[in-house]
């Protein structure tokens, strides 16, 4: 798992296509989206942003969040392209887009320097900017497309409801958290 990972961080396109044709790297791709999750957490506990939600809730929510929207994520790109933005090439499914985005986050381990004064917010941002790259090129390498730009358009077509989605679920973790139904530890 951490040869693709650095694959993945590489941006290899082999890796990405091993991931795509190994139905049994689903876990592997779990695992990665939640060791990411845990780095942006570490990340966002250490921001000291004046009223943010903090403690235990809030770290393992941010987890499930991030599990949900990798899966909402790996949907909306399977849709765009394989219906919208799809070529005579283009043959795949969910798992594997879901495979080859888990590992695309791979860079996203570099959040947890996030927490380094001074610097920690470039070091995050690059971060992003890098699971960007690696999203586009999983993209590409998943529908089996010949053109990097028509992975940027689905990145991009997809961005829009990914954002309502998670908009929606960061709402409604906030209310869950706010109402004291489910209060962080």
């Amino acid at each position: 798992m951490f040869q693709r990972m650095i694959g993945a961080a590489m941006l290899r396109r082999e890796t990405f296509e091993e991931v795509e044709h190994d139905s049994a790297a689903t876990i592997q791709a779990v695992m990665v989206v939640v060791i990411v999750a845990v780095a942006t957490g570490i990340a966002s506990l250490g921001s000291g942003v004046e009223g943010a939600p903090t403690g235990v809730g809030v770290f393992i929510g941010g987890i499930l969040i991030g599990l949900v929207s990798w899966a909402f994520w790996a949907w909306i790109t399977y849709f765009i392209g394989t219906r919208l933005l799809r070529d005579q090439d283009t043959h795949a499914d969910w798992g594997q887009l879901a495979r080859t985005l888990g590992f695309a986050q791979s860079p996203g381990i570099f959040r947890v320097f996030g927490v380094i004064p001074g610097v920690g917010p470039t070091i995050f941002f690059i971060a992003v900017i890098w699971q960007l790259v690696a999203m586009v090129i999983a993209i590409r390498q998943a529908l089996d497309y010949t053109s990097t730009w028509r992975a940027v358009g689905v990145a991009l077509v997809g961005f829009i409801p990914y954002i309502i989605f998670q908009t929606l679920v960061l709402m409604l973790v906030l209310a869950v958290l706010g109402s004291g139904q489910a209060p962080p530890a």
